[in-house]
């Protein structure tokens, strides 16, 4: 029986010949365990995790249908039996625990990082520096009947599925959009040739794995870019393909090159659900809602609203595979809740590493990071209650060792705290959420306001110093001045003036220039506006002219650096954050000399600033005082986090680093 909180998520959907055990659906997300047969059964203990935590349905990562629609140079591929063979320790995997599981087909056209890619067109990709052939009719034809190869291929692997990638720019989106197929054949040349690719697939698809086999279909409903289709091409596509034997849609959001974020953190939670609810109007299949869904009670909602029929969720599911069980169960507050940082998951993919996530390192390495029970057990102190020191606090006391948190300030958060409180990344303060509850759960002994000495710490078997980082005070001449702020008084509440400069442009100077010109908790229309994103029924792509509002102070973001401004900043979350700024008016200055601060604002090598406020983000030095006395008494000391190393905030590292520590001990 369904839970009563949740009667719509937690419930079956019937697909005629199967069953799904509820209606969330772990999306598509490549984790470079797909590219190597030799890490299918890393690949196999990753899915079967989730499957044993309760998804209805599982999407694995792209697998190219022909090896010129590889994503990168001998990436993943489904074009042979001794492929198809290799996988069934992946789907015996999830099957084992009830579970069901596609095999994503993705053909990444032009997107393709390698020198043979192949588009609709000869037209070059923004975001890789490799510039396509178009394909000959003849290769067109064939390549549909590879993406049908494909799926016959997962279903002699034990897959239940496929799903076929339509969305995000790759090759089908290619073929859809006039503005990357000029083609005069039968592929191209009107809307209704450009729509007879994904057609023939999806027709192919059917005819050869029969009706016993789910066909879900990733369908762009925003393509966020010019020249895109029209909303009645997008309604007429997705009666074709339904009629060609589509058993579910799946939404796909913007294409890669869009320059509007759909994912990261600052896009407000369910944002694209309204343009789901508009597809579901013109189909008889199950739809499902995508993009930034991480909350069981906002999956419930859209669901219950007749949005969507399921949710997919990738990156929360990265984050807590037992996000489901957790549901089910009533422990939601136990649930480690996606922050849609992108940092150790999407950051990951696109530069060629392995997926993970910033909040559970052990995803993607469900098999290496292993936090067993401990047969020995110990006494451990952990000072700081920033990131660091909270994981390893809850990993340690999870597994069994008796453990004592003391935190100098009045709450836990440490920096995370004050992230929380930058204009869209108030999710973070679920996180801290997560920790308050699993302190209490797992019987850490916390000691707030307690600054803790050597005397303090010097009882435990071993003490775990995750005390974190303080604000480097630049040597510049009236750094002392009224004026000057660290990051961390801002934050907590000094009031700035209305003309603000920033020393350092690292992650943190752009946080500080969010928190100084938005306000928290930004409505989605405003939100829309301020994108540039609008209605695909009115404007085709859904991407209009952006809306911008009045700043609400002027801002200078400086650094000394002669690179660009935020050149550290996340692969996919860094042009979000530098768009930003610069809509918002911020005069963004590099290669700068900072000679004095006095009454008249910031003197500059080439003048001075006029400013009321000059906000100091200009790195941090480690706090680990203790750390020589606690080893000269003999006690076993670790040190973790900014406390470790304070080059720059980074809280995927610092837990990564305790969660590590905790398997140890």
């Amino acid at each position: 029986m369904p839970c009563v909180e949740y009667p719509t998520l937690l419930s079956p959907l019937d697909l005629g010949h199967t069953v799904l055990r509820n209606r969330v659906v772990m999306g598509s997300m490549h984790t470079k365990l797909e590219d190597r047969a030799r890490d299918l059964p890393k690949l196999a203990a990753y899915f079967a995790e989730r499957a044993r935590g309760g998804v209805g349905l599982m999407v694995t990562g792209g697998y190219a249908p022909t090896w010129r629609g590889w994503l990168a140079p001998m990436g993943s591929q489904m074009t042979s039996k001794r492929h198809a063979d290799a996988h069934r320790i992946v789907t015996g995997a999830v099957h084992e625990h009830d579970g069901k599981i596609l095999l994503q087909v993705l053909h990444a056209g032009r997107y393709g990082y390698h020198p043979f890619t192949l588009g609709a067109s000869a037209k070059k990709s923004p975001i890789t520096p490799f510039s396509p052939r178009a394909m000959s009719t003849r290769q067109v034809d064939r390549t549909a009947s590879s993406f049908a190869r494909a799926a016959a291929l997962a279903k002699r692997a034990g897959y239940d599925g496929v799903e076929i990638m339509g969305s995000e720019g790759y090759l089908i989106n290619q073929f859809l959009a006039a503005r990357t197929n000029d083609r005069t054949d039968a592929w191209g040349g009107s809307a209704a040739k450009r729509m007879r690719f994904p057609a023939e697939i999806v027709r192919r698809t059917r005819d050869l794995v029969g009706d016993d086999f789910i066909v879900q279909y990733r369908i762009s409903l925003l393509d966020l870019v010019d020249n895109a289709q029209s909303w009645e091409e997008t309604v007429e596509l997705a009666r074709e393909l339904q009629q060609a034997g589509v058993t579910i849609f799946n939404t796909g959001i913007g294409w890669h090159e869009a320059r509007v974020p759909t994912i990261v953190t600052s896009v407000p939670p369910g944002a694209f659900t309204w343009v789901t609810a508009k597809l579901r109007e013109h189909v008889t299949v199950p739809i499902v809602a995508s993009n930034r869904i991480n909350r069981p009670e906002a999956a419930e909602q859209i669901l219950a609203a007749g949005e969507a029929d399921l949710i997919s969720m990738a990156r929360p599911l990265l984050a807590d595979a037992e996000w489901v069980a957790k549901t089910q169960q009533g422990r939601e507050r136990e649930i480690i809740t996606c922050i849609a940082c992108n940092q150790a998951c999407l950051d990951h993919t696109f530069k060629n590493q392995r997926a993970s996530c910033l909040l559970n390192p052990r995803a993607g390495y469900e098999t290496e990071l292993v936090l067993s029970v401990t047969r020995t057990v110990k006494k451990v102190a952990v000072a700081g209650a920033g990131p660091a020191g909270l994981a390893a606090a809850i990993e340690l006391a999870g597994r069994g060792h008796q453990v004592e948190l003391f935190e100098a300030g009045d709450a836990i958060g440490g920096q995370f705290r004050l992230a929380a409180r930058i204009p869209g990344k108030e999710e973070f303060a679920r996180t801290l959420d997560y920790y308050r509850h699993m302190i209490d759960i797992r019987g850490v002994k916390l000691h707030l306001g307690v600054h803790a000495g050597v005397d303090d710490l010097a009882g435990f078997d071993e003490v775990v110093l995750a005390t974190g980082v303080r604000p480097r005070i630049p040597d510049i001449p009236g750094v002392d001045h009224p004026s000057v702020l660290t990051y961390q008084q801002l934050i907590n509440g000094a009031p700035a003036g209305e003309r603000v400069a920033i020393i350092g442009a690292g992650g943190i100077g752009f946080d500080v220039g969010e928190y100084l010109l938005h306000q928290q908790d930004e409505p989605l229309d405003d939100w829309m506006r301020r994108w540039g994103v609008t209605d695909p029924e009115t404007v085709p792509g859904g991407i209009t002219t952006k809306v911008k509002t009045a700043a609400r102070r002027q801002v200078h973001l400086l650094q000394r650096k002669e690179t660009a401004l935020g050149k550290g900043l996340g692969k996919t979350t860094g042009w979000v954050h530098r768009a930003t700024l610069a809509d918002a008016g911020v005069t963004m200055l590099r290669g700068v000399s900072y000679e004095r601060i006095d009454d008249e604002g910031l003197h500059l090598g080439t003048g001075v600033l006029a400013v009321d406020t000059i906000v100091l983000c200009a790195g941090q030095t480690s706090v680990r005082d203790l750390e020589a006395p606690l080893r000269e008494r003999g006690v076993t000391v670790h040190v973790i986090g900014g406390a470790d190393v304070a080059a720059e905030l980074d809280a995927k590292r610092a837990i990564k680093q305790a969660t590590e520590l905790a398997a140890r001990i």
